[in-house]
């Protein structure tokens, strides 16, 4: 099934605006910490923070600190994603999770296109069939290699060992949940760490990101560009929209480079540098 983009803004810096504008101002203050907040207007706030900007002062930047919670993205997003090292991620494990009718995101070229989108939905049913299958076929061997260290006869069994192993493969799987749950389940998981190696990049995931502001405003530079794929660009819009409604001073410049220089991509320019400016300014 088609998985939807779904993003929360879990939590952050409280008066952020506020926080990077009274690191910015200590650098240059002779005066206490405790003296940073006197005359320190929401209009003196939005000005000192402006200032830092024009002067490429970026590490008071840091001390504001946002965390997202994302769903409904590509496996193919997150691996971009996490190339953003200065950054904190916590992602649903294929390891310790089964994925079990696993969702999958549509690039839209695909999806507008009646042919490809029938051969990648294809692609996904298969992928599911194989994973799910694999993982049942590496199970039994890991739980006839488990029975295989047992007595004869388990407690209060009729059949023997040798009997049980005889059984259908789902009829052996439910035997070890029944009488071995807690070592069955162990031996789920690493069925399913090898079984994963068939998911697809489109597997839907889930993942917590918490980045500082200076790190957001670059990532929002190489993302929100129109050179960036399509699934994360989209992902970087609707993160900006979130914090520019907590920080709206820290990230009224924020979106691609374009946005308050000349391009920077050269040969590879999208072209569109107006419209962009004009997108995320009116933004």
């Amino acid at each position: 099934m088609e998985a939807t983009l779904k993003l929360k803004l879990l939590a952050y810096t409280p008066n952020a605006d506020a926080v990077v504008a009274k690191g910015g101002k200590l650098c240059y203050y002779p005066g206490g910490i405790e003296a940073l907040e006197e005359g320190l207007t929401e209009e003196k706030i939005g000005r000192f923070v402006s200032m830092l900007a024009e002067m490429q002062h970026e590490s008071p930047l840091e001390h504001a600190v946002f965390t997202f919670g994302i769903e409904g993205v590509s496996r193919s997003l997150t691996h971009q994603l996490v190339r953003h090292r200065l950054a904190s991620y916590s992602q649903k494990s294929q390891r310790y999770v089964r994925e079990g009718s696993f969702e999958y995101v549509i690039p839209q070229d695909i999806k507008n296109n009646y042919k490809a989108k029938k051969i990648f939905i294809e692609a996904m049913e298969n992928a599911q069939t194989a994973y799910d299958n694999m993982t049942e076929e590496l199970l039994v061997e890991k739980i006839k290699a488990f029975y295989a260290c047992k007595n004869e006869r388990i407690a209060g069994e009729e059949e023997s060992i040798e009997e049980v192993l005889k059984r259908s493969n789902k009829e052996i799987i439910q035997h070890c949940r029944i009488h071995f749950r807690k070592e069955c389940s162990s031996l789920e998981k690493l069925a399913i760490e090898n079984a994963r190696a068939v998911l697809p990049n489109a597997c839907e995931t889930k993942i917590i990101v918490t980045m500082n502001a200076r790190i957001l405003l670059h990532f929002f530079e190489k993302r929100c560009c129109n050179r960036a794929q399509e699934e994360i660009r989209n992902l970087g819009i609707e993160m900006l929209k979130l914090v520019k409604t907590v920080a709206p001073n820290i990230f009224k410049y924020a979106g691609p480079a374009c946005t308050y220089e000349s391009c920077p991509e050269g040969n590879m320019t999208c072209g569109e540098m107006k419209e962009v400016r004009e997108r995320f300014k009116s933004m």
